[in-house]
């Protein structure tokens, strides 16, 4: 979320008029409620009398530089503050502020700074509140702005992204041009990340043309219709929508004509100690091939290559390249993309299937789709903090996996103002109870009560407590084994009520009676394990290879085909956006897929989406 600095005006603030003191009145008694009230807001902010309607001409886009303030040293001291999240220091600092002495544009940027501090310290509805106060005709466009701005983010952070969208849309009759390209690839994002039962309840109550337009374009892309054709008669029915001039997440390119039939090369470890992994992903690609295949329309000639039988990674490419390959999909393991990666020139383009920290050759050359925990990692770190979680237990275990986790998911963490309470990496699981007492604190509680009892010389009833200031747990656990052996350990040692989030590693993919352990864990996981792709699904399993316990890969494998088919589309660089099986497909600006996955949680020990 941007920030934008004040700016210093030399004009001479003029006196409010008597619906601009009602409002300003309104704003002021609303940061106090921020300020001092412990009662729950009501549903919605009470109605505030706009001011009268302006004599000139309406102005589209309005300067959305800050307004003048006598008190624009303090103000802007607060911003410093809050953007390292130091809300004390930032609240300290308005203390100073003399309320009688307000203008209505200072008042309304106090409520919208106290509700930054509110949302900051965690709690998310009142914050809210007082934003939602703040969209108001007489509030100065600036101000306006920057409440809408934030309130898009804490809705999109909680998970409400149909209502993101529409505060995007709103943002987008304000904000200057530069923003709007930005403004637009977010809007569509969120409506990516909406379920499709989401969509079509806002499509049936929306009257507005161009939020219609929106959701209907979105639905469109849902069910699949992106062909030329499709795309045009949503352009002829919505001539002035933003989007008909420039189609967001890749669009445009999805809607030109398909390229000519060419020959695929499929290269895979088929025989060797990889040789279960590369088959799952095949299966996972071949299933798509297949499902894909349209009689009477020009497909792909798909070349399948053992990468075992050839002597390098290299080698192999080489051999496709030869054989008449127009695009490579694979290898699969990270070593063998980065050799790929280090040639100087790669003639043909290539899908990979893994993740090398090697800088590609060139563009769209060598395209990037893995696996990465690391952005399963960073996910869960957002959905905890739009729940309203600060403060944080970090369980892990003491490998290379656990420090690379734990150092994705605080970066994500601590960029969104979470901060980290207490840190175990754990090891034997003999010893899983004693680390889980000390990330607690309970050995320091118990201390105090032998004290005591020295102190009395007498035998005191005691109950061990818990450090208070977790209010989150996450458990980046190895696997399902130790989630299982970890999450009772929890409720035995008192955080049975602490949030608990975690990675798709606790889950094997397959159902256990044994994921009651599990009970109530908050986690991410691909939507092919949600319930996307049934027929894919089936088709592996009737195919009787086996792969079908490398779920995960055969979802790679079918993801990488998707991605195949709309290779174009990944021209639109980092604005490029895809729903997949493995999650939402999005890609950084060195052509490195990233994975958006949805939440789920465990209930009655099955995996649920939420």
């Amino acid at each position: 979320m941007r920030t934008e600095n004040p700016a210093k005006h030399i004009m001479t603030p003029t006196s409010p008029n008597r619906s601009s003191r009602r409002l300003a009145t309104g704003l002021i008694l609303i940061t106090l409620g921020l300020w001092g009230c412990s009662t729950p807001p009501p549903q919605e902010p009470p109605p505030v009398e706009p001011p009268p309607e302006p004599s000139q001409p309406v102005v589209t886009r309005p300067s959305l530089a800050l307004p003048p303030s006598e008190f624009e040293t303090l103000f802007r001291q607060v911003e410093h503050d809050l953007l390292s999240f130091d809300w004390m220091a930032a609240e300290h600092t308005l203390a100073e502020l003399p309320a009688e002495e307000l203008t209505l544009d200072d008042a309304a940027y106090l409520a919208y700074l106290r509700a930054r501090i509110t949302f900051i310290r965690g709690d998310t509805q009142r914050a809210l509140y007082a934003l939602r106060a703040l969209d108001n005709p007489g509030v100065h466009p600036a101000l306006r702005y920057r409440a809408i701005n934030f309130q898009r983010h804490i809705e999109s952070l909680a998970g409400n992204h149909v209502e993101s969208a529409r505060l995007g849309q709103l943002l987008m009759l304000l904000a200057p041009d530069a923003e709007l390209a930005n403004l637009q690839w977010e809007l569509w994002r969120e409506l990516q990340r909406a379920d499709d039962d989401q969509l079509q309840r806002a499509l049936a109550a929306e009257t507005d043309p161009i939020r219609r337009g929106w959701l209907e374009l979105a639905l469109m892309v849902r069910n699949g219709r992106t062909g030329a054709g499709d795309l045009a008669l949503w352009r002829d029915s919505n001539p002035q929508h933003p989007a008909a001039e420039a189609l967001p997440g890749g669009l445009a390119y999805r809607a030109e004509a398909p390229a000519a039939s060419r020959r695929v090369a499929l290269l895979l470890p088929l025989s060797g100690r990889l040789a279960p992994a590369g088959k799952a992903v095949r299966d996972g690609y071949l299933a798509s091939f297949y499902a894909a295949d349209t009689p009477g329309q020009a497909g792909h000639e798909l070349l399948v290559l053992d990468q075992d039988t050839y002597e390098s990674t290299g080698a192999a490419y080489d051999d496709a390249v030869l054989q008449g390959a127009g695009v490579v999909v694979g290898p699969l393991s990270k070593q063998s993309v980065a050799e790929l990666a280090r040639r100087p020139d790669l003639p043909v383009p290539v899908l990979a299937l893994n993740r090398s920290k090697t800088a590609p050759p060139g563009d769209m050359t060598l395209v990037q789709l893995s696996l990465s925990p690391e952005d399963e990692a960073a996910r869960i770190a957002e959905l905890a903090f739009g729940e309203g979680a600060r403060r944080a237990l970090v369980l892990r275990p003491a490998t290379t996996w656990g420090d690379k986790m734990e150092e994705a998911l605080e970066e994500r963490w601590s960029a969104l103002g979470g901060g980290i309470a207490s840190r175990v990496a754990y090891g034997e699981r003999e010893n899983y109870s004693d680390n889980v007492k000390q990330g607690l604190g309970i050995p320091a509680s118990e201390r105090r009560a032998r004290d005591v009892r020295d102190m009395l010389a007498t035998n005191v009833e005691f109950t061990a407590r818990r450090r208070q200031d977790i209010d989150v747990i996450f458990l980046l656990a190895g696997n399902n084994a130790e989630a299982r052996s970890l999450k009772p350990l929890l409720a035995f040692h008192y955080a049975g009520s602490v949030p608990v989030y975690a990675t798709s590693s606790i889950y094997s993919g397959i159902a256990d009676p044994r994921d009651r352990d599990l009970e109530g864990i908050n986690l991410v996981e691909i939507p092919w394990l949600l319930g996307s792709s049934p027929g894919l699904r089936v088709a592996i399993a009737a195919g009787d290879t086996g792969t079908d316990a490398y779920t995960r890969l055969n979802a790679l494998g079918a993801d990488a085909f998707l991605l195949q088919e709309h290779l174009s589309a990944l021209q639109a660089g980092p604005e490029f956006l895809l729903r997949g099986n493995t999650g939402l497909l999005s890609m950084d600006s060195e052509w490195r897929i990233h994975r958006e996955l949805p939440a789920a949680t465990f209930d009655r020990g099955a995996l649920t989406p939420q």
